[in-house]
């Protein structure tokens, strides 16, 4: 978690948010919300599944719609944890309520952009502040930056 935010984050963030949906616009309708889209998040399901069930030490449960594959060790996944289409991936810390608000939004980002999902969140940056991905599913949720910052 960022202790403080820098100042100006959220007008930033909301720069990096109107900018993802303008690139957006130039993304074919036909992979968006769509059968091929679809086809891209249970691919995704599947990559995650398989990887929680291959280093989940802890178990393995449906909460919030996703399936929460706990107990794995830090190489294996990212930050707090990683969504993988329909998977949040994670290690010991507590899954919360709000983690898993944060993590059903990248699951229902997922579900729109398919397999366009790794490319995309990978050319928003590692920067959750900046992460049009990060922020549309909520810094706070997320623990990137302290509630009410």
């Amino acid at each position: 978690m960022i202790a403080t935010p820098p100042a100006g984050w959220r007008e930033r963030a909301q720069r990096c948010v109107d900018r993802g949906a303008r690139l957006d616009r130039f993304i074919p309708p036909v992979l968006l919300d769509s059968p091929i889209s679809r086809v891209g998040y249970w691919w995704g399901t599947a990559v995650g599944f398989v990887w929680g069930g291959l280093w989940s030490t802890g178990r393995v449960r449906r909460r919030a719609g996703l399936w929460v594959f706990t107990g794995m060790p830090g190489w294996t996944f990212g930050r707090g944890g990683v969504c993988v289409g329909g998977c949040y991936l994670t290690g010991s810390a507590v899954v919360t309520d709000a983690v898993l608000r944060h993590e059903a939004v990248h699951a229902r980002q997922w579900r729109r952009y398919g397999f366009l999902m790794p490319v995309l969140y990978l050319l928003a940056g590692r920067n959750p502040l900046t992460n049009r991905f990060e922020i549309l599913a909520g810094l706070e949720d997320g623990n990137y930056v302290p509630r009410g910052a």
